[in-house]
């Protein structure tokens, strides 16, 4: 394969660093250069020091890259001249060269010093195996490459050179699309073949694919009634992707990938792809489209109905405290009224009807009577009732919006919820008609989910004592219970990406039992490989000692961290946490003179070149040449929210061009492509290190508000944020004070559902040790999920004993502790035992990428107690978060890290900050 046609898989520099010879620092040669008593050994077994020499070259460059390298005496002069004065300080041969066999030789002792082995025909064909199952699951050439590293890495095998990865993952990627047109070529028909054709074909205005990509911009009818015409026009096309893309047999990520080269693609483009090739795309953005079409839907129809339910609850408090005050008065007159029993200004002769007279001058008949009923009964005011009343005023609009919604999605739901489908049913049957809910004899309505509570609010008592079902009501009734179902999982879309059933988020339970030890063996997740049995063991005998060791301290009064309090009898404890607040910032700083952004990209390029990572949309095919300074201007157009309007009136480079060049080079993944560039750079100076806290690189994560100028369909409302605004949240990876990764997420979603997200997809060469969030970022299954991939969790809670009073658990009975902190119950490890084929899994999903990770956690997490399902894994979770807990009042350093290490304005110790900056400009 021709150089030009490869594949191009990583940039330059990325290449450099996995590939190219290292060129050592001082620090790095001292490091690498240092023999143990193995090297040692072998090292003494060469005859010649020229043999030495270059056996300690090869085994230092090896050490730092696992690969062997062809290099001349001149161009590792540096690394020889410190070799000779720190071993042969005697030694004085010119010729430093060496033979092809005593390369060879050097070689071969190396493997077998580190149990390495070189890449072999039989090695490269597991090669191009792992590249093949690697293209079922992912279609994108970086997560191939990846997967084969891993595999080189996992087996101890030195990796073939790049090039030679190229064609493999080339090749991978081109049996794969083969393999698919082969299977799209049998199974679709000529009408199928036609419907695809006229997504591209020219027509008056924009092409229909284009119409298609659009996305609602927010949950107003308008845009509500576009998006379910977009999806009734490609609702034929989604079925036939339901038919054809399960032969396939590619997975949910592969399928997302694909969809997403429509969008990067244009239709010019798409016509000169191969007709498979592109039928692929199509069928998959039209699958994925029309699953996000039902997202969309739901969420506004969660949306609105909480709206609704909100404003009701609003007036129904507005209207208990207007009745409340009223009461108030008229309970003030009711008091006139019984002082006409007790007073000698009445006669006694005189007469009851005069009596009464008076007292319905000072109080009315009516209200009168209400206060006696209030006073007899001693109830509250029904603020429910309030909120139906409240309801009843806004029929015709709930239905103008949640009805054209409810129409259009197919529910399923689990045994339980059998009742609540029929009523969605009937609802859409009944709509479908036009024909009024009143008009339905009540024997025909649905009504056996209805509850004994709710029963008094939406029926009214007849004359002739018949209970007479409200219709409107009714219907609102069902919408706040699906709902309710929808955010817990029991009602689901299959449809649908978030709403979907956890089941469809798996790998199907048939391919599971088929191979679930290869696709455990794929993942990675070493405790998965484990018996359970001894993992629990393990864990048992940990959290247990871990127990005693901290009531022992605390007993003892080793555990000067813990203060207790003793009051009314009862004992409390907390912990002492430092006092001193850090300066804002350390005067150095001040020293530091500004600079434009614009001089800080330029300069951050020259170190980094990371502008070579914003490659064209059209790859190699593009003749046109990128223009830095106009990527530089997009970048800060949309970094600064200055927009390319602005940009282009103050700047050089006009509207047009900018425009342009966002549209062509600025996505998200030419932008993660540019920061891991930047970020893998800072890595390697030396001040980066000088952040670690006591030697451990500690990572967070925070989620930061911001106000959106533009309406999209993650705006959200939050007063306490936004005021009368809408804004999105920047949900941010940071270590040490760097944001390696990112995710635009809604204000009205949990950050905790992204945490694992968030850090399992981070690209960069960052890869932390321990991770850090504030209680937000804490739910029932993280602890388990990150043990699990290797992470330490160590979340912040503002009240750490309130937290273990209510969270710590044991092995053993509650009664079988003693000392301070105890467990507050029994952990049920037969539980665990039962399902843990289950949790192994849903982690493997999780690992392989069957569907977005947020989504999985965001299921897991809402119902993981509830569902017996998912009630191992959260029993799984309580071990780890116990074990956690005790170590964080056990342990001042970690609890310490968990106090520093979030990123706010309490961060990092600021004169630790100043004088690793100071050394830094040394």
């Amino acid at each position: 394969m021709a150089e030009k046609q490869r594949l191009k898989i990583l940039n330059q520099n990325e290449v450099n660093l996995l590939y190219q010879r290292p060129h050592f620092t001082q620090e790095e040669r001292e490091q690498y250069f240092t023999l143990s008593t193995n090297e040692q050994t072998e090292l003494n077994e060469l005859q010649t020091i020229k043999s030495k020499i270059f056996f300690l070259l090869q085994l230092g460059y090896f050490k730092a890259r696992q690969l062997f390298f062809l290099f001349t005496p001149s161009e590792a002069e540096e690394d020889i001249k410190y070799l000779k004065q720190l071993k042969f300080p005697d030694f004085s041969v010119k010729d430093l060269n060496i033979s092809q066999k005593t390369r060879l030789k050097h070689q071969r002792l190396i493997l077998g010093l580190y149990n390495y082995r070189n890449c072999d025909i039989k090695t490269s064909k597991k090669l191009k195996q792992r590249a093949s199952q690697a293209a079922i699951i992912c279609g994108k050439p970086i997560y191939i490459f990846r997967q084969l590293l891993h595999f080189l890495k996992e087996e101890r095998i030195v990796s073939p050179s790049y090039s030679s990865m190229q064609d493999i993952v080339g090749k991978a990627l081109t049996h794969e699309q083969n393999r698919m047109a082969k299977i799209l070529h049998k199974h679709l028909q000529p009408s199928n073949i036609e419907s695809l054709n006229s997504l591209l074909e020219d027509a008056p205005g924009i092409y229909q694919i284009t119409s298609i990509k659009h996305e609602p911009n927010g949950f107003n009818v308008t845009e509500i009634k576009r998006e379910i015409e977009r999806g009734e026009r490609i609702k034929e096309l989604y079925t036939l992707s339901q038919r054809v893309l399960p032969i396939l047999e590619i997975s949910n990520e592969s399928i997302k990938y694909y969809a997403s080269l429509v969008d990067y693609y244009s239709v010019f483009r798409l016509k000169r792809f191969d007709s498979c090739i592109a039928y692929t795309y199509l069928l998959c953005f039209i699958h994925h489209r029309y699953q996000r079409h039902s997202d969309n839907l739901l969420a506004g129809f969660i949306f609105h109905v909480r709206k609704f339910i909100d404003a009701a609850k609003l007036s129904a408090r507005e209207s208990v405290y207007k009745y409340q005050v009223e009461a108030d008065q008229n309970l003030r007159k009711a008091a006139k009224v019984l002082k006409f029993f007790t007073t000698d200004n009445i006669p006694d002769e005189t007469p009851f009807n005069d009596v009464r007279a008076k007292a319905f001058a000072i109080l009315g008949r009516d209200k009168l009577d209400k206060v006696a009923n209030h006073i007899t009964s001693i109830i509250s005011f029904d603020e429910t009732a309030f909120q139906w009343e409240h309801i009843d005023g806004l029929g015709l609009k709930y239905k103008h919006y949640l009805r054209p919604i409810l129409s259009s999605i197919n529910f399923k739901g689990t045994p339980t919820q059998i009742g609540i489908i029929d009523g969605l049913h009937f609802l859409k049957t009944a709509f479908s008609k036009g024909r009024p809910l009143g008009q339905y004899p009540i024997k025909k309505i649905p009504i056996n989910f209805i509850t004994d509570k709710a029963e008094k609010y939406l029926y009214t008592v007849a004359k002739d004592c018949t209970r007479e079902l409200i219709p409107d009501r009714y219907e609102f009734y069902v919408y706040r219970l699906l709902r309710d179902r929808l955010e817990a999982g029991d009602i689901y879309c299959r449809d649908s990406i978030r709403f979907r059933s956890l089941e469809d988020d798996l790998i199907d339970e048939k391919t599971w039992q088929s191979n679930k030890y290869d696709l455990i063996a794929q993942s990675g997740l070493s405790i998965l490989q484990q018996p359970i049995v001894k993992h629990l063991v393990t864990l048992e005998q940990e959290l247990e000692e871990r127990i005693v060791r901290v009531n022992q301290r605390i007993t003892n009064g080793e555990n000067e961290y813990i203060k207790i309090k003793e009051k009314r009898g009862k004992e409390s404890w907390s912990l002492k946490y430092p006092g001193e607040k850090d300066e804002t910032n350390h005067s150095i700083f001040d020293s530091f003179k500004q600079t434009n952004i614009s001089s800080i990209l330029n300069f951050v390029n020259l170190q980094c070149q990371f502008m070579n990572a914003f490659t064209h949309v059209l790859d190699r095919y593009v003749k046109t040449q990128t223009d830095e300074r106009a990527i530089a201007a997009c970048i800060l157009a949309w970094g600064t929210n200055t927009g390319l309007g602005r940009m282009g009136q103050i700047s050089d480079i006009g509207y047009t061009a900018l425009a342009s060049t966002s549209n062509n080079f600025i996505r998200m993944e030419t932008l993660r492509e540019a920061n891991d560039l930047i970020v893998n750079n800072i890595v390697k100076l030396p001040v980066f290190c000088e952040y670690n806290i006591d030697g451990i690189l500690h990572s967070s994560s925070d989620g930061q508000k911001f106000e959106t100028g533009l309406a999209t369909i993650n705006a959200r409302y939050s007063p306490k944020y936004f005021g009368l605004k809408k804004g999105i949240v920047s949900y941010t990876l940071v270590a040490n004070h760097i944001p390696i990764n990112a995710r635009i997420i809604g204000a009205n979603e949990h950050e905790s559902h992204y945490v694992f997200d968030i850090l399992f997809n981070n690209t960069s060469d960052i890869q932390p040790n321990i991770h850090s969030t504030d209680t937000h970022g804490t739910n029932e299954i993280n602890f388990a999920i990150l043990h699990m991939f290797g992470y330490q969790f160590a979340p912040r809670y503002k009240d750490i004993a309130n937290k273990i009073a209510n969270s710590l658990y044991g092995f053993k009975h509650p009664t079988k502790y003693e000392g301070l902190l105890k467990p507050i119950r029994q952990l049920k490890k037969q539980l665990i035992i039962d399902d843990w084929d289950l949790i192994q899994r849903i982690m493997v999903s999780l690992a392989l990428k069957t569907t977005t990770q947020s989504i999985i956690t965001s299921k897991l997490s809402a119902y993981a107690r509830k569902n017996k399902t998912q009630a191992a894994l959260w029993e799984y979770d309580n071990i780890i978060s116990s074990i956690f807990l005790l170590r964080y009042v056990d342990e001042p350093t970690l609890r310490c890290n968990v106090q520093l290490a979030l990123n706010r304005g309490e961060s990092y110790h600021k004169l630790r900050k100043a004088v690793a900056f100071a050394n830094f400009g040394k």
